[in-house]
Parts: structure tokens; C-alpha cells; sequence
């Protein structure tokens, strides 16, 4: 906590300074899709005068662009210790975050994901293959692989519904609080299709938060996979270990209402 404010409050001024940056880099002519690669070759005094503002100011937004990546390791130590700080933090530099990485200039994935995190999230899960519903509690999780891991080893591990659940060391992994000291061999096998309430994929290579709200809750479908997948089971950040606790299995009508707002009206199990 001593460390997030400065940390994160560094962040914030640089990704919105980067921001400004290419906001005047187009308002004088150039084009968003020939933004400057951020090296320290943009600091010359002809592209500085072009910004507009005086010198110093001029520099100032420069050397946000040229830097803002170099924050991400300071940020990701504090983020991904502290559920606080995540709270307190990513409502503001989420969306300045997405924003500078959509110019396509900047890899700020792992610091949009750090933030992106979830926690103490009530999830509502269907399962279309027995037409069952579950009300599920996550947080910490740092990527949909991390998430699938969980799910299956919280529904078919606890016996909720067919299919083999992942290894021991996969939910280990995901879950330790101990990180992994080094990059391991562990292997996690798919066991379901993700998928939102439209039916369009929920991508494993994405993020809880990808998860569609619907009436107040994220609602995720699980169909049968499409093919057999299989992932390093290692997580995405070391340092955040991940939790998924099923908190109630819902009633048939509470399943039913819900399959009846996702693209298939009704569940597979009465349906058929």
C-alpha cells in the first residue's frame, strides 16, 4: 500500500500524457496510423514544436509516450499483491490504459489485464449439456485458461457435473499462493466451450471481465468443447493466486430463467 500510491499515481500521468501526446501528434496533421514509435528519436525539436505548448511541456508529453511501458513492472508488484489497490485504482486507469494500447504503439497487455482483474465476483455459470445453472464467487484470476482450470476443478471435481476434472498440480498452480519459482511442464486439459449468452466464444486467451453482464450478473455458458485443447497450466501472474468458490446450485426454474436469456431459450436438458 506504502508503494501503490506513488507507483500508480505515476501511471496515471503518464498514460494520460501519452495520450495527450498523440491527441496533438494528430491535431497537427499527422496520422493516428503513423503515431511515432516511442524511442527517444521523437525528441527532436521539430516534432516537439509541432505539439504545441511551451518546450517543457512539449518534452514532458514526449517522454510519457517514450516511457509509460517501464511502469508496468512497478505497477504489476503492487496490483497483483493487493486486491485494495486493484479496487481502489482500476476504475480510473483501466480505460486510459485500453485507450493508449489501441494506438497499436505501446504493449500494455499484462498491465490491462493486472487491472482488468476481478475480485469477490459473483459469477452465474450454466452448464447447457445437463441444463444446470450455478451461482460461482471468483477473484484473482488472471486470464480465461486460469478461469477454465477453476471451473471444471469447482464443477467436475466437486461432482456437479460429468467430464474429467484438471490434475492436482493445474489447480495448484493456479491457486498456490506460493508462486511457481520457475516456468513448469503442468499441462491443463479443456473441458468445456466458454461461451457468452449470445453464443459467441469467450476466448481462453481472454479475461473474466470479457464475461457479458446480464440483469446485474455476469452470465458465462458451458457447452461441450468444440475439440480438444490443452494449455501450460502455469498462470498468468506469478504473484496472484486465483479462486473460484461455488457458492450455490440453482434451483431447475432459476436455470431455466436463466437459459432463457442466453441465444438458446431453454437448457439442453430440457430441450431434449
Amino acid at each position: 500500500m506504502a508503494c501503490a500510491e506513488p507507483v500508480l499515481d505515476g501511471v496515471q500521468r503518464d498514460l494520460l500524457d501519452a495520450l495527450e501526446f498523440a491527441r496533438r501528434w494528430t491535431a497537427a496533421g499527422g496520422a493516428e496510423d503513423e503515431l511515432p514509435e516511442p524511442d527517444g528519436k521523437i525528441t527532436d525539436d521539430a516534432l516537439l514544436a509541432s505539439l504545441g505548448g511551451d518546450a517543457h511541456d512539449a518534452t514532458r508529453l514526449a517522454l510519457a509516450w517514450c516511457s509509460v511501458e517501464e511502469w508496468q513492472p512497478p505497477a504489476l508488484a503492487v496490483l497483483c499483491r493487493s486486491a485494495e489497490v486493484r479496487r481502489r485504482y482500476a476504475a480510473t486507469l483501466l480505460p486510459a490504459c485500453r485507450d493508449l494500447a489501441a494506438l497499436e504503439r505501446h504493449d500494455l497487455k499484462c498491465l490491462a489485464y493486472a487491472l482488468a482483474v476481478l475480485d469477490d465476483e459473483p459469477l452465474v455459470v450454466l452448464h447447457r449439456p445437463t441444463g444446470t445453472g450455478f451461482e460461482v464467487r471468483i477473484g484473482g484470476i488472471g486470464d480465461n485458461f486460469q478461469l477454465h482450470t477453476l471451473l471444471a476443478h469447482v464443477l467436475i471435481g466437486g461432482g456437479h457435473v460429468p467430464g474429467t476434472g484438471p490434475s492436482a498440480e493445474s489447480v495448484r498452480l493456479a491457486t498456490d499462493p506460493e508462486p511457481a519459482r520457475e516456468r513448469t511442464d503442468a499441462v491443463a486439459t479443456g473441458a468445456f466451450e466458454l461461451l457468452a449468452p449470445d453464443g459467441e466464444r469467450i476466448w481462453n486467451e481472454g479475461l473474466p471481465d470479457d464475461i457479458p453482464v446480464v440483469e446485474g450478473h455476469r452470465l458465462l455458458v458451458l457447452d461441450e468443447p468444440l475439440y480438444q485443447r490443452s494449455w501450460n497450466a502455469d498462470r498468468f501472474f506469478p504473484h496472484l493466486p486465483g479462486t473460484a468458490e461455488l457458492t450455490r446450485v440453482l434451483s431447475d426454474d432459476e436455470a431455466q430463467a436463466w437459459f432463457a436469456r442466453t441465444s438458446s431459450a431453454k437448457g439442453s436438458r430440457q430441450a431434449s
